[in-house]
């Protein structure tokens, strides 16, 4: 009787160091279930392969120019399994927070990375949603400096303190910045907790403002105000919103 043959797991290497891309391909070489479908030298390229290629499993270098692994992850969807690959052991503690199947500390042996393929074998069909695995390393991490959008196959990375406002709008939140709207699949109440509160105030239930953005305040009704940005856009502030803000005036 003729055995099935195993099924290949389809690889994307992520790393923007030449020498350890080729190390990791070069072990992998030894396993003839895996098949190397992309190498990525940045997180853009990442997103862009992970897109395309559909990988059961990447191996994913945690600090990188542009973005770096755990922003990669918050722009793909479905997540692959991750192993996450650094030289940096004070990253392994969050690496197991966002629920990678293991974590390798560069240089990586090929003893070492045998155990992480035999550990994502087992953990196939039991990967997290990305949406969970992006909250969770969210919750460890100090507040965000730059806001991640994608567009497609383009990716915006705008830096938080050029924001004038968030707008809530059903499941996304639209984003103004320089005169320019994106919108992201992100709910206001996930990014209120994650925000720098010293500069973002939630100043009614569909809008949290970038207070440096704000040019003055006017009484519209009892007990109703208007916020009037330097721009002169004009966002309504609730009570609730000018409690938060009053002490910051």
């Amino acid at each position: 009787m003729r055995e099935c043959p195993t099924p290949k797991l389809k690889v994307v290497i992520v790393d923007d160091e030449d020498l350890a891309r080729a190390i990791i391909r070069e072990h992998l070489a030894g396993h003839p279930d895996i098949e190397v479908a992309a190498e990525c030298a940045n997180g853009f390229e990442a997103v862009k392969a992970v897109s395309e290629c559909r990988p059961d499993l990447i191996f994913l270098d945690i600090q990188m120019p542009k973005l770096n692994g755990f922003e990669v992850l918050e722009l793909i969807e479905p997540a692959p399994a991750v192993i996450f690959v650094t030289a940096y052991d004070q990253y392994a503690l969050r690496a197991f927070e966002v629920h990678a199947v293991d974590y390798l500390l560069k240089p990586v042996s090929a003893e070492r990375l045998a155990q992480a393929l035999e550990r994502a074998r087992t953990a196939q069909g039991e990967r997290l949603p990305v949406a969970e695995l992006v909250r969770d390393a969210r919750e460890h991490s100090k507040p965000l400096e730059r806001i991640l959008i994608r567009d497609g196959s383009k990716v915006h990375v705008v830096p938080a303190e050029k924001i004038d406002y968030f707008e809530a709008q059903d499941d996304y939140v639209c984003i103004r910045t320089g005169g320019k709207e994106h919108l992201k699949q992100e709910t206001l109440a996930n990014l209120e907790g994650l925000l720098d509160q010293g500069r973002f105030i939630r100043i009614h239930r569909s809008y949290i403002l970038n207070i440096e953005r704000l040019a003055r305040l006017e009484l519209y009704a009892k007990d109703s105000r208007i916020a009037i940005l330097q721009d002169g856009t004009r966002l309504p502030v609730s009570r609730s919103g000018y409690a938060r803000l009053k002490p910051l005036l």
